[in-house]
């Protein structure tokens, strides 16, 4: 078994961390997350709620399951991908209100941070090794 870098292990604590917050979030809070949800997502209340369960779940097995890290990594960068329509949607929404709503200081970071998120959860779970691969 191969053991992991410090940076690796402590960046995937902390993608772990964010995720069962953010599942936590779904399942307690839905309604920030309705309202940014596409109308073509059917039973959006059911998919707010299963994509919480999904954090929770994908966190617990990236965090403390090794068996499972490397599936849990795959899906969280595979969610990363699919949600990615969702944040389109909520900064065409928030920009075209009067007030700009939460604004491009807010929105740009997440759109570039979103393929940021399918590299951290790919690397901390050992599905790739660049940019840091032994030659």
């Amino acid at each position: 078994m191969r053991h992991d870098s410090p940076a690796r292990t402590t960046l995937r604590w902390v993608l772990a961390t964010l995720y069962l917050a953010a599942g936590v979030i779904h399942l307690a809070m839905p309604a920030p997350f309705l309202k940014i949800t596409p109308a073509w997502v059917p039973d959006a209340p059911l998919v707010i709620m299963l994509t919480g369960f999904c954090e929770i779940a994908g966190a617990m097995a990236l965090a403390l399951i090794p068996r499972l890290r490397r599936a849990a990594g795959i899906a969280f960068a595979a969610y990363a991908i699919c949600v990615f329509p969702a944040n389109i949607h909520h900064m065409m929404m928030d920009l075209a209100r009067p007030d700009h709503g939460l604004g491009l200081g807010y929105h740009l970071p997440r759109m570039v941070l979103q393929p940021v998120l399918v590299w951290l959860a790919l690397w901390v779970s050992g599905i790739i090794d660049w940019p840091w691969r032994k030659r």
